[in-house]
């Protein structure tokens, strides 16, 4: 009887399709058989647990540099706090400097990545010009695997007009990109936050009133309308009104394709938390804010109905004691974005999955199946499949966790949710086939992960629905 270098023995097998009983087989790097009564040279018990495939998390901000300061967590403390939250692949950011070429940025953020990061990761380009010579170089890096644009409609030094949009969008159509858009409304913010400024108000309460649902939805509009024109799909990231899931439901009777990502910060916390006493609210500024409750039920069904396709986390830890505290006097000058890369699939796994909203399978399509579909990192990713990467996190839904700064792995002096219990957690996560945490700690090494090439984007789900009630 053949024996596999490694077999994890026993445990519940979970992907979108459903669950089963299974061994699975690990030869190398790859998933070599499913079955039953598998033997291994090293066998990993897993009775009592479920079988993951590796999580994937296609929004994160490692090593991020924002004006004079850097994001908290670099490639190596970032990517080992993913591993110790079940995610074996990111997916991080190439944003270029205005007089910096693509290529020249590429290379950049590969040296930075490269021989730190824990777990397996890849980049999006940004796209924040429509020069002949800019679109060129995207086509030449899509051949190397970058095979999605992220698409700004705020920030100055990111953001690109209607017309580049366009222009931007023909060229990811014309190659194989996945357009990905930050959609909030410049004008809008910026007319609000001078107007509060003016009046007093700057304390971080008035952060949500600066970047208000009608610059989100109005963004997103518009995108669609553009996209509509050039007939090619979109994907928005970070979504959190309802109105802007409106829009996408709009969009989809209409014939579009275009799909949408959440946060935990948006399913989960409310706009309450800029009323604490103090500076306390600074803690979870973002962009875009939280909002008030009925914004999240309309996010959770969006998820229960198949209208929402990703949840990931646009981890961007920024220290309170230190760089938040800039904007003291100032809401605007707080660097916006919560952390999270590590806490992401135990809250969504407690809130969703314990509390009914989502099954298992819905889990695992959120956090793993669908995105490696949208973002060409299938069948390597995402799925436990025979010769599929061996990324498989053993789940034990009955470990109690409660979360806290000073017990978690990511490198920031907060945690946005402190002292909340959750039941369900990581036992055991394996990246093609080593173990990098037990016992729900870090067992890895930095440079364990690897750069991955990505595949040209082909539309994974009909109009962006997935399951209609998904499971």
């Amino acid at each position: 009887m053949k024996a596999f270098d490694l077999v994890i023995r026993g445990g519940t097998i979970v992907t979108p399709a459903g669950t089963m009983h299974a061994d699975i087989g690990i030869e190398g790097e790859r998933i070599s058989a499913i079955g039953t009564d598998l033997h291994g040279r090293e066998e990993i018990d897993a009775r009592g647990l479920y079988v993951f495939p590796g999580l994937i998390d296609v929004h994160v901000h490692l090593q991020m540099p924002a004006g004079d300061i850097v994001t908290t967590d670099d490639f190596f403390t970032g990517t080992a706090a993913a591993a110790c939250g079940g995610t074996t692949t990111i997916i991080d950011f190439i944003e270029q400097l205005p007089d910096e070429s693509l290529r020249a940025a590429a290379d950049a953020r590969r040296a930075e990545a490269d021989g730190k990061v824990a777990v397996d990761y890849s980049l999006h380009l940004t796209g924040n010009s429509s020069a002949p010579a800019f679109l060129e170089e995207i086509a030449a890096l899509v051949r190397e695997g970058y095979t999605s644009l992220k698409l700004y409609t705020t920030y100055t030094d990111l953001m690109v007009d209607d017309k580049d949009i366009l222009r931007l969008l023909e060229t990811c159509k014309s190659h194989g990109l996945l357009p990905i858009v930050h959609a909030e409304n410049d004008a809008i913010i910026a007319y609000e936050q001078a107007r509060l400024l003016s009046a007093g108000m700057t304390a971080p309460r008035y952060h949500p009133h600066s970047r208000p649902c009608t610059a989100e939805a109005e963004a997103v509009q518009r995108v669609l309308a553009l996209a509509a024109v050039v007939n090619t799909p979109v994907y928005f990231v970070h979504i959190s009104c309802a109105e802007s899931l409106e829009a996408v439901e709009r969009a989809r009777a209409a014939g579009q394709t275009a799909y949408v990502e959440v946060t935990p910060q948006h399913l989960l916390l409310d706009d309450q938390v800029y009323d604490q006493p103090g500076f306390e609210g600074a803690k979870y500024c973002c962009a875009p804010p939280l909002r008030p409750r009925r914004h999240l039920d309309a996010l959770w069904q969006g998820l229960q109905w198949g209208k929402v396709q990703t949840v990931a986390t646009d981890h961007c830890p920024w220290d309170f004691a230190t760089q938040r505290q800039r904007g003291r006097d100032n809401f605007t000058l707080i660097p916006n974005g919560l952390p999270s890369i590590e806490t992401r699939a135990m809250l969504l796994y407690h809130f969703g999955v314990n509390a009914g909203r989502i099954s298992l399978p819905r889990f695992v399509e959120l956090c793993a199946t669908a995105p490696a579909l949208l973002f060409g990192l299938a069948p390597r990713k995402g799925d436990i499949a025979v010769g599929a990467d061996a990324d498989l996190v053993l789940w034990d839904p009955g470990r109690e966790i409660i979360l806290s700064a000073g017990s978690l792995h990511q490198r920031v002096d907060y945690c946005p949710y402190e002292g909340w219990k959750v039941r369900g957690a990581p036992h055991t996560v394996l990246l093609r086939g080593r173990v990098i945490v037990r016992d729900g700690k870090f067992v890895g090494a930095p440079g364990m992960g690897r750069f991955v090439p990505r595949t040209p984007f082909r539309p994974p789900f009909r109009g962006g629905m997935t399951n209609e009630r998904a499971h």
